[in-house]
């Protein structure tokens, strides 16, 4: 009987992230298309990255930091 509820879920999800998915590239393909200069949004995406990398080390040295205070023994065997 509930044999069918994962199925319509999951159609729900596919058609769901489907049409976002699409929105979400015509959008930004609609953005590329305007008059930005190139240099700019080389710009930002270089500051995202680095941003991002910085966030993934701060966070990996937090996590190795808070694990070494509980007493966990981190070394390789």
């Amino acid at each position: 009987m509930m044999d069918w509820v994962p199925i319509v879920f999951l159609a729900f999800k596919v058609l769901v992230f489907g049409t976002a998915m699409f929105f979400a590239i015509k959008w930004h393909y609609d953005q590329g298309k305007s008059k930005k200069e190139m240099r700019v949004v080389v710009r930002t995406s270089a500051a995202v990255i680095v941003v991002f990398v910085l966030l993934a080390v701060g966070f990996v040295f937090a996590t190795f930091t808070f694990a070494k205070w509980l007493g966990m023994d981190l070394n390789l065997p």
